[in-house]
């Protein structure tokens, strides 16, 4: 069961606010070339070596594009635990700078919280037990908080 927008919080995975995830068809100029999704640009991210972050980005989904991620995990940055959240900000505001109907569906948010209503990912999302970390949901409000700002200084 999936979680219902209140008053107070808006539910993203799919929904009408699908556009927060990082599946959704957005395409992402991301460190000078193009990506599929959001999730292809993140995945990408974890490597340094060219041709696994070539791979990444010519997966054929967002779902492929984690698959080989997680194949080459033994390749993967040293740091990526230490950098992984800030990287996945920077891929959200890309999102936001690049497409104008993410950054009106974000303004439309307004105060709510955003919820990544993932019933399988307790990091980026609330998890089985709706008590995950929501990283994503939380880092989306940051964006968003940066975004009110530029529009009501």
């Amino acid at each position: 069961m999936h979680g219902q927008d209140t008053e107070t919080q808006v539910f993203f995975y799919e929904h009408e606010f699908y556009v927060f995830s990082n599946y959704s068809s957005f395409m992402l100029e991301w460190k000078g070339a193009l990506y599929p999704t959001s999730e292809h640009a993140y995945h990408s991210e974890k490597f340094e070596d060219e041709q696994l972050k070539e791979g990444v980005r010519s997966a054929r989904s967002a779902h492929d594009s984690q698959k080989f991620a997680n194949a080459h995990m033994a390749q993967r940055r040293k740091d990526w635990a230490a950098v992984k959240l800030g990287i996945m900000k920077e891929i959200l505001r890309a999102k936001v700078a690049q497409h104008p109907y993410v950054k009106k569906k974000l303004i439309e948010t307004g105060t709510k919280e955003l919820v990544e209503d993932s019933w399988r990912d307790d990091f980026w999302g609330w998890g089985p037990n709706k008590d995950g970390a929501n990283h994503l949901g939380k880092l989306w409000m940051e964006v968003r908080e940066e975004v009110l700002a530029e529009i009501n200084p």
